[in-house]
């Protein structure tokens, strides 16, 4: 696939992520290299959303390390049950967080983010990251992003 994405922004959240899934599935087609489809991935998601940071974070040992990402610097490493990311690898669930000054334990990387999702990447019952994404406005995230961010996940996991 050639690498321009075709975005659509005048449309529904729904209709959005249906546009930008297939675009996702055909730039990792083929592409073997875990780190160079997580790249794609962050940068396509930022793209159609504008969301004020999307990336991953990696397990490699007892704690998340920054992996590839779009927006500003990030926290580079984060402990297990730490934070909103940290919670995510230690339960293995999704996290929605509609006011991050409201979750226990919150790490700001960014004062600029207000709301959170974070979704495990599981492989073999085991978890091998955290796909975050933030935004600087309250409640952002929701069901939807759930669903469709988890098939995202799916198609970068079967590689």
């Amino acid at each position: 696939m050639a690498e321009d994405l075709i975005i659509t922004r005048n449309s529904t959240k729904e209709e959005q992520y249906q546009s930008i899934i297939p675009q996702i599935e055909a730039l990792l087609y083929g592409e073997t290299d875990f780190i160079a489809n997580l790249a794609n991935v962050a940068a396509a998601l930022k793209e159609q959303f504008n969301w004020f940071w999307v990336g991953f974070y990696l397990v490699k040992q007892d704690e998340l390390v920054l992996g590839p990402f779009q927006g500003p610097v990030a926290c580079t490493r984060i402990k297990k049950g730490k934070g909103v990311c940290g919670t995510s690898w230690a339960e293995a669930k999704t996290i929605i967080v509609p006011d991050v000054e409201e979750f226990p334990g919150h790490i700001a990387c960014a004062s600029a983010s207000k709301s959170e999702i974070v979704l495990p990447l599981i492989v073999n019952g085991e978890v091998i990251g955290v796909l975050d994404v933030d935004s600087e406005v309250l409640d952002k995230f929701d069901n939807t992003d759930q669903v469709y961010l988890e098939q995202v996940i799916a198609i970068l996991l079967n590689r």
